[in-house]
């Protein structure tokens, strides 16, 4: 009989829920955007829908934001390798935790984009600390994988929570403190991303360095890390197909999903109705996305300590998304709001599910000097970067699509992009590496 695995300790247990609070408002300050940047284009700039400059704006807001995060994330990943996991971990946290409160008062587009783009670095850094943490802190090859899958499957709490957050923004503002003479939604939501900071202040002081890190820092046997060290020889290959791998994930959520609570006032049930019922019909259809992503999530957990190919396993959601994520927004994105809830549903499903595999996949690629510089890279360059970008090409390539209103060129936008990266996802997933047999703590 297998020997049973070992029960959590204490600090095992505080470092997992910091981890998790981590992951949660990571995809909560990701999340508000999509929500939000309508209503506050209006009022700060009196944008519309279907005009250049709203959507030249929704791609900076989108894109900018990205790019910074990337480009700091990357360095976030190798300051991670060279002074610690938790100490990086918890600025992180706290930088845009801060932020997401600055930006609820901005008084312009360019504050607002500005405090977007730090509220970014700081989620870019927080995943690369939290994912090598937790691998290095539970040598167990099958308990790492449950607490790696069930620790990101709190993003998608994360996503539930903003998607809560904007509804009671939405129905009870009137009743919250006014800022800037106002009682807009959109502010109240921002700020909301403050809470995180709250359960972190009381936890930090109880919460160790990585034990491995930690170990062989003392010992002088850590080596320093090095962005060009990951693209050796001996981790190129798993370098760049992680990166283009990520990159597609993100793609199809910043190319196609994103964009659906921009979407969805444009359906024929919606279209008519007073601005405060389409938000609260616009929060209830990605609540379906973001439940689905959690389905996602907790499906990936349950999959990764049964099925040893992790090739097999990514392709379990790619093969199926390929097919329903352009199908829900070609056809159903533009003509029926309950088609569209559940559609959303499995969207989400198949593309959340793919960022919990590569919380488990990547520590198992790289060393303890290079984890989160290795991470950094797919998660930043191809992620937040390259990934991130298609919500901007989507945004433009609405503007020449086909159909009838600026609704259903969007949808029909997402529909194509959405169908291009779950292909060179799939494609590039036969290239990808499986991971040795070597102990995570070397």
């Amino acid at each position: 009989m297998p020997e049973p695995r070992p029960a959590l300790t204490v600090t095992q247990w505080l470092i997992c829920i910091v981890a998790a609070i981590g992951f949660a408002f990571d995809i909560y300050e990701i999340l508000v955007l999509p929500l939000i940047v309508g209503p506050a284009l209006a009022d700060l700039g009196g944008l519309k829908p279907g005009t250049p400059e709203y959507a030249n704006w929704v791609s900076l807001l989108f894109y900018v934001p990205a790019i910074a995060g990337g480009f700091f994330g990357l360095i976030g990943g190798y300051l991670t390798d060279l002074f610690g996991r938790r100490r990086v971990l918890v600025f992180s946290i706290l930088l845009y935790a801060i932020s997401a409160v600055l930006a609820g008062y901005a008084t312009s587009l360019p504050l607002l984009l500005f405090f977007r783009v730090t509220t970014f670095v700081g989620v870019c850094v927080e995943f690369v600390a939290a994912v090598a943490w937790l691998a290095e802190l539970f040598p167990d090859p099958k308990q790492r994988e449950s607490v790696l899958g069930y620790t990101q499957a709190f993003s998608s709490i994360g996503g539930i929570m903003v998607t809560g957050a904007y509804y009671l923004s939405v129905t009870y503002g009137e009743s919250f403190p006014a800022i800037h003479g106002a009682h807009a939604a959109w502010r109240y939501t921002l700020i909301s991303g403050v809470i995180p900071a709250i359960p972190l202040m009381i936890i930090r002081p109880f919460l160790p360095e990585s034990p491995v890190w930690a170990r062989k820092k003392a010992e002088g046997t850590l080596k320093r890390p090095s962005i060009t060290a990951i693209f050796a020889p001996r981790f190129s290959r798993t370098t760049w197909i992680t990166m283009i791998m990520f990159a597609m994930s993100y793609g199809a959520a910043f190319g196609a999903i994103q964009h659906i609570p921009r979407i969805v006032p444009g359906l024929p049930e919606v279209a008519n109705l007073a601005r405060p019922l389409q938000q609260k019909i616009v929060s209830s259809v990605q609540a379906w996305q973001e439940i689905g992503g959690l389905v996602g999530r907790v499906l990936l957990a349950i999959l990764a300590v049964r099925i040893a190919s992790r090739q097999k396993l990514i392709r379990l959601f790619q093969i199926p998304g390929l097919i329903v994520l352009p199908l829900v927004f070609y056809f159903f994105a533009t003509s029926s709001l309950e088609m569209t809830k559940y559609g959303i549903f499995f969207c989400g499903l198949f593309t959340v599910a793919q960022f919990s595999f590569w919380g488990n996949y990547l520590p198992r690629m790289y060393p303890v000097h290079l984890r989160g510089t290795g991470e950094s890279f797919a998660a930043n360059v191809g992620g937040r970067m390259l990934g991130t970008s298609f919500a901007a090409v989507t945004a433009q390539l609405a503007t020449i699509a086909p159909g009838a209103t600026p609704f259903t060129k969007l949808a029909t936008a997402a529909a194509i992009i959405g169908f291009l990266v779950y292909a060179v996802g799939l494609v590039a997933s036969f290239w990808l590496p499986e991971p040795g047999k070597e102990d995570i703590s070397e």
